[in-house]
Formats: C-alpha cells, structure tokens, sequence
C-alpha cells in the first residue's frame, strides 16, 4: 500500500468515503456505571427536571488544618457549593437566609433545628468536619432532608492535601447522591482532542472546564477518544507515520498496559475507531472490508471477532446501549446517512431518523431513553435527541454555527459537545433540556470530539 504522512491519509479516507466519514465518527457514547445510595434517596430527579432544591451547606468544622490554613474550610464550603451547582440538582442556599448555624460543631444522629431549615427554605442540609486520615485529607459528611427531619446519607471522602479541590467536588457529587440516588458529576472527567499543542492530541480535563492537561504525545494524529468503563484508561486512534493506516492505542493510568490494542484482529485493515462496551470486555470496531467501513465487534484481548454489517454502504460510528445489547450506528444505506439500531449480534437492524437528510454521530443516554446525534439544518449541524424506537424526536441545542459530537454525562443530566459558534472549535457543555451552556475550553486551538468520563471511583 502506497505510504501516506498523517495529513495526507485524513484526506485520502475523507475522500474514499465522504464527508460521512469524519462528520459522523465525532461521538462519544456515554457508558454507565453501578453507584450505590447511602441511606436511600430522598428525592428522584430525571433529566430535564427545574432546579427546585436549595441545599443548606455548612462551614464544615476544621479539626487539623484550622491553624495551619484557617481559610480551607471556606474553600472546600465553595467548592462542595459550586459542584451542587454544576451537578444541577441541587441549589446552594446563600448564607444570609440561614434560620440555623452557619458552621458545623458536633456530628450526630439526630437533630432538632429541622423546622428552622425549612423555615429557610432548604430541603437539605449538609454538615461535615475536616480531618487528617494517614497522610490524606479527609471529609466526614452528612445529608439531611429537612421536611422528614431524616439523614439521608454520609460518608467519608479523603485525597492527597494538594488535591483538596477535587475532594470537595468528590464530596459534592457523593451529596447529589445521598438525596437523589445517583451521583453528581462535578469530579468527572471529559477526554478531547485539541491541537493547542501543535498537533492533534488526547487532553483530559475536570466537567467543569478545570485542570486541562495532555494525556498523548507525539506527532502522529490522534482522534476518537473512548473511556474504558471502569475511568482506568482512554483509547483512541492514532495514525502511525510507519503505515499511515489508523490503528488503536490506549493511554492508561494504572492496572491496563498503555499502547497499542488489537495488533493481531484483521491486521492488514485499518482499524478507524474503537467503542467500548458498557463491561469494557467487548469493543464496537470501524474498519474496513473490500473498501467498505464495516463495524466489527471484538474481545479486548482480540478473541471472539464477530462481523455485525455486511453490506455496500458505509457503516460507522458504533454507540452501544448501557446494557450492551444494543449498538446505534450510522449507515447511507438508504442514500444519506441515518441513525439506525441492531442487535449486538448485527440482526433486527431498523432505521430510527428519518427527519432531515444527514443524521449522525448517535450517542445513548447511560440510562438509555434517549439517543443524541447531529443533524445537518441548511449549512450547519445541530444536536437532536430521539427515543430508541424513533418516536419522540426533538432538537436540544441549536445555532447557527455547527454544534457535533454529542456525549453524556454518567448521570444523563447533561451532554457535552463541540462547538464552532465562536469561530474555532470549542466544547460546551449544556444540561439535557437545553438549558444552562457553559463553555469549557476557551480560545487555546481546536477542541474537538469530547468523551465523558466514568462516575468518578
């Protein structure tokens, strides 16, 4: 096969199969996670709901830095705040509306100033104290609902001292928890491609925006990135200058070992994108066959490759269903790209979109009622969710500039994407119903094909 540089070989496969290709690979598919709940939700929110519940924090009482940094608890008082907030479930309550105190003095088991928080207008109150566990910090917290005058959760949370930022994110998201029975987001993760660095690398940065850093080096391009379910490692495809064929790769932080996956599955073919199942034991593969992009579905080790498309048209962009027996797809089998659904197995495949002539790029919801993906209204993409059996269809965010690649939270609460509504690519990220945009990358390159992360471990 003639040797192509990185640039060259985007190009060539943009060619070969059309502007589908790249348009409709830009997703990410959220995979679900087990949590478990303290005591028993309070509450039950779903995805769209309004933000009617205020939460009471308290100053959480310092019982091993007050001394050394009298302004830590304060600080970890307006990260926990801020998490509630971006988790969007639960609204802080400004202080001066407090009807009790301020700050935490003494844990326990029961409490007696229950009317007074609801007099304040809280439905939750959250108490806690700081303390030193090993050579961690750690919090000790509880939840209260107000109006049953019932602890609906605790827990202890710890992190090294110079990552105290996340551990108040951490404690937020375990609050989220306690009253509704799924946990928060706020100490998340997205995975994204970004150039910033001069070439087209895997960046990892905090849900909110915070702590953007380079996962990947080197000068090959990098696309597609996908969490292993379990948060442990990323994969994504890497074009090699050797080949100039898209293979896979995995940047890992622990127990997985990082490089190349899949060296021995169709070795000859190019390897285009992977997806990892909800378990993270099987992938949904992109490759290709006689010329045509095939899906695939394999063990991670390489055992078990089974063919899930067999047709002329180009099949890509895989998203499986959170209890792996499903995967959304993109197929132009009907003429122009659409959103379809098949068995894992590649039977009872059936066609979902059928308003607008370019749909792509389908994300599914972790609790699977909703699919995202990108439709193409005159010159720009929006982003649309429709159910799993085609019925409901509605748009979620659009703008005149192209809003793509569409992926969830964990909790479905909210879906990230990229945006050229500024000029250059950047991602946002936006609640379920449309609601609350918030930019996350700002001004430094392109920024492109978000993946979210697991529930933080």
């Amino acid at each position: 096969m003639v040797r192509l540089s990185e640039k060259r070989a985007e190009c060539f496969w943009a060619s070969r199969f059309g502007g589908l290709f790249f348009a409709g690979m830009l997703v990410f598919v959220g995979l679900s996670s087990e949590t478990a709940s303290a005591e028993g939700p309070a509450i039950v929110i779903t995805p769209g709901q309004e933000r009617a519940f205020r939460a009471a924090v308290q100053t959480f009482r310092d019982d091993e830095g007050a001394t050394t940094n009298p302004e830590r608890a304060a600080k970890l008082r307006t990260v926990i705040e801020d998490g509630l907030s971006y988790s969007g479930v639960l609204q802080p309550l400004a202080e001066d509306a407090f009807l009790g105190e301020t700050a935490t003095s003494e844990l326990g088991d029961k409490r007696l100033d229950c009317a007074d928080w609801t007099q304040s207008g809280a439905d939750a109150l959250i108490e806690g104290r700081i303390f030193r566990q090993g050579q961690e910090t750690a919090v000790e917290y509880q939840v209260w609902d107000t109006a049953r005058c019932t602890r609906v959760g605790q827990g202890v949370i710890a992190e090294a001292p110079k990552n105290e930022k996340r551990l108040g994110k951490r404690v937020s998201d375990g609050i989220v928890e306690a009253f509704t029975g799924t946990p928060g987001v706020a100490s998340t993760e997205l995975a994204f491609i970004s150039d910033r660095s001069g070439a087209r690398e895997v960046w990892v940065m905090d849900a909110d925006g915070d702590r953007q850093r380079q996962a990947t080096r080197g000068s090959s391009l990098k696309q597609f990135p996908d969490w292993m379910p379990d948060g442990g490692a990323i994969l994504y495809t890497s074009y090699p200058e050797r080949s100039g064929l898209p293979r896979l790769y995995l940047t890992s932080r622990g127990e997985y070992r990082p490089g190349p996956l899949l060296t021995r599955v169709l070795p000859d073919s190019p390897k285009y994108r992977g997806v990892f199942g909800p378990q993270g034991r099987y992938l949904a593969l992109v490759t290709s066959i006689g010329g045509q992009a095939e899906l695939f579905r394999v063990d991670r080790s390489g055992r078990d490759l089974y063919r899930l498309t067999r047709s002329s048209a180009i099949d890509i962009s895989p998203a499986w269903s959170p209890d792996g027996q499903q995967i959304a797809f993109v197929s132009d089998r009907s003429g122009a790209p659409q959103v379809y659904v098949m068995d894992r197995n590649g039977r009872n495949v059936r066609r979902i979109t059928y308003n607008g002539s370019y749909n792509t790029a389908p994300a599914w919801s972790p609790d699977g009622r909703w699919i995202a993906y990108e439709t193409r209204v005159q010159a720009q993409f929006d982003i649309w969710l429709i159910d799993p059996s085609g019925e409901v269809n509605l748009p979620i965010v659009s703008h005149g500039r192209s809003d793509e690649s569409p992926t969830w939270s964990p909790d479905s609460r909210k879906i990230a994407f990229s945006s050229t509504r500024r000029g250059r690519p950047d991602i946002y990220v936006v609640d379920a119903d449309g609601k609350n945009l918030k930019r996350l990358t700002q001004g430094q390159g392109q920024n492109l094909q978000p993946a979210w992360g697991p529930f933080a471990r």
